[in-house]
Order: C-alpha cells, then structure tokens, then sequence
C-alpha cells in the first residue's frame, strides 16, 4: 500500500527562497523578531498560504495563524509549525523548516485531494528565539498564558524599542489573544545538536524538553583611569567576572549533561581607557534533570557571594525558568507510528533546546520531530541540513498529523 508524499523539490525551493530574506555573506540569515526582514518573510509567509485559499490573522502578539479548512469546519483544529525569527548570525533552518513543512504538508494534502475530518492550523510565533528581544519563546509564551501581554508588550530590545512598539512599525500588532480549542500541535524542527547524525538515523521522536534557567549578572565595581590607577587600587567588575565564570565552569566540569553558556558580555561605560564602573553578562544554565539544575542554581548563587568583596557588588537577576517537559503520550505515538508506517526507525530523545512547543504543552497536547543537522551545528550561518533528511521528517508530520486527525486518536 502506497502512502501520500510530500514533493521534496517544493520543500527546498521554499527553503530556499525563504533563506533570502535577510541572507548573510556567509550562507545564514540575520532575521531579528519584528524586524524590516521578518515583515518581509511574514509578508511571503502570508502570501503562500493565501494562494491555498487559506485564511491567515495575527494576534496582539503578532503570531500569524493560517487556517486550512477540514471536512467539518466546526470541529476543534490541529495546529502545526514553529517560527521565522532567527539569531543575528542564524541559520536558514532553525525554525524556518517547521513552518515551511507546513506549509508543503497542506500543499500535498489541495494536490492529492486529502481531505481532513479536522480544520489545520499554520502557525508562525513572533520572537522564539529572544535574540532581540529577551526571554525566549514570547510569543508562545504569552498564548500559553505564562506571560501577561503588557508585560511582554513592554519588553525592550537593546535600543529601548518595546515589542509592542515594534509590532506597530512592521504592521503586526493584532488585537487579542485568540485561543480555539486545539486538539494537538505538532512541531518539526532541526536537531540543533550531534546525536542523530552520530546514530545515523533521519528523524527523531521527540520525548521531551530538559530544563533551563536564564540569569543577567550584573558586578559593579569603580570607574577609574587606565593609566593612573595602579592595579591594586582598582575595584575592577571585570576581573570579578572572569573569576565567576571561570569558577561556573568549574562546577559543572563533572556533569557531561549540565550546560553553561556565557553568550553576552557588556561593559560600562565602554570605553577602551576607562577601568569600568559595571559588567554586565547572561547565564544560560541547562540540565535534563529538575533537582541537578536546582542544585546548580544554588550553588551558582553561593558562587556569586563568594566573589564580592570591599568595592565589589554583585547582582543577581533571574530573567527566565522553563521547567522540564514531557510531551503528550498520543502525540508522541502518532509521530512514532508515522515514523513506523514510513519506515524511518525513530530514536526517542529529550531535545536540549527550548522550543515553542515547550509552552504550547501546557495548553495543547503537544508533540514533536527531529532530523539530524550537519555535525549538530545550529545558531551559527553554517548550519545545514540534507534535503532528504527534510524530506523525511516532513513526511512524517504529514503522517503524524493524518493520526492525529482520525476521530478515535483525538488526545485528552
């Protein structure tokens, strides 16, 4: 028995052309959240979708939703896709392949006639990746309710300009927040890590999501000049903060699941002759276990008491938590059976990023799918992905989704 596919060549032209919206020099995309280049791929987004004779809107904040109409169009929709923001130097898949592959599932299902009993929804969310605008994951956050949307309104990218005040200047900023009942959501994304291209397996059956903590860390010390001040007489904030990241690493040396990333570094007032008065820097702290990342919080914490002393202060502010998360159980065996029904042996694995689905899950049963990226290599411009390892896991969340979709499958 033949089962519908999807065209591969369509998927990777609509990669492709996705890619030059904010393409760099270096084969990645630069595509900051509510920026001239994320209007522009809302706008192509947009105009797909509408060619299917689907209805798209947008919401208060900004995420755009397409609805593909099922045999009964009041029934409770399934809901697809992921995001187009990247990072400032991103690739061309992080997120980009699960809106697109939803898009060419829909397309496969208007050229071979596949009906659904239930209504489809595409979904694109605004600022999943907190490049621009921090934490991550905004847009789905405030829809699962774990932001108020004044709040997350009110956040400021690093020029002062507010979500909201950049929603208004692309043309985004929707009214409300629309919530139908959805009886699943179904998220495919790339790996962003090494371990099915190491198994030498196409997709992945996502399980679950490990936990993460976000801190800014703010050390002040005493402005002073380069050139007077002798070395110790200064209140230095910088060398405070080497030694406390010096010392972060140190204790997660002997846990090959915990992870530590210093990914800013700021200092004030900035100038190259001035000993500064402040440094400020961003703590990524991750472990696929809730009790290990809550002893190394504590023990970061007591780290960074330990550090101050006379001239020296040291503030600790948390900016974002995201607990563990395991996905839905139907969901889970809808992408598995899929990936049965295909032929592709799926590994079962916890995804050490965060992802849109991980909100999603408190409001939607959720589930998720991987394929394998170039030597698991992702926030970086040479991220790359095989058009057949796309390909696949497309087609497994058109199976997945066709499971989801019968009537007895519906998730609880």
């Amino acid at each position: 028995m033949s089962h519908p596919l999807i065209n591969s060549d369509r998927l990777w032209d609509s990669l492709r052309q996705m890619a030059l919206i904010g393409a760099t020099p270096k084969g990645g995309v630069h595509r900051l959240a509510l920026s001239e280049e994320d209007r522009r791929a809302r706008e192509l987004f947009r105009e797909w979708c509408e060619s299917l004779d689907m209805s798209v809107r947008h919401d208060a904040m900004g995420n755009q939703f397409a609805r593909f109409q099922g045999r009964d169009p009041e029934a409770h929709p399934i809901l697809i896709g992921s995001h187009l923001d990247s990072q400032p130097t991103g690739g061309k898949y992080d997120g980009t392949l699960g809106v697109l592959a939803g898009l060419e599932v829909i397309r496969t299902l208007v050229e071979q006639g596949i009906e659904l009993n239930h209504p489809l929804e595409l979904v694109n969310w605004t600022n999943e990746e907190g490049a621009r605008f921090a934490p991550a994951m905004i847009g789905s956050g405030v829809y699962a309710g774990a932001f108020e949307l004044e709040d997350a309104h009110a956040i400021q990218d690093q020029e002062g300009i507010t979500i909201k005040d950049a929603l208004d200047r692309i043309g985004y900023l929707g009214q409300g927040m629309e919530q139908p009942h959805y009886i699943a959501s179904l998220e495919l994304h790339i790996e962003q890590g090494p371990v099915l291209e190491e198994k030498g397996q196409l997709t992945g059956v996502v399980t679950g999501v490990q936990r993460v903590r976000w801190y800014e860390i703010r050390v002040y010390g005493k402005a002073a000049h380069a050139g007077s001040t002798p070395m110790s007489m200064r209140y230095d904030p910088v060398k405070t903060a080497m030694s406390v990241i010096g010392a972060c690493y140190d204790c997660i040396a002997l846990d090959d699941q915990a992870k530590v990333t210093f990914g800013t570094f700021r200092t004030y007032p900035g100038a190259i002759n001035t000993v500064p008065e402040q440094v400020t820097f961003n703590i990524d702290l991750r472990h696929p276990d809730g009790k290990t990342l809550d002893q190394l919080d504590t023990q970061f914490r007591e780290l960074m008491k330990q550090k101050e002393k006379t001239g020296i202060t040291i503030i600790v502010k948390d900016i974002w938590h995201s607990p563990p998360v395991r996905f839905h159980e139907n969901c889970i065996q809808a992408v598995s059976k899929a990936s049965e029904k295909l032929g592709l042996p799926a590994n079962p694995m916890l995804s050490g990023a965060g992802h849109d689905s991980v909100y999603l899950n408190r409001v939607i049963p959720t589930g998720m799918i991987f394929i394998p990226c170039k030597d698991g290599l992702s926030h970086n411009e040479a991220e790359s992905i095989e058009s057949h390892h796309a390909t696949a896991g497309t087609n497994v969340l058109l199976h997945a989704l066709l499971e989801l979709d019968k009537p007895s499958s519906e998730p609880h």
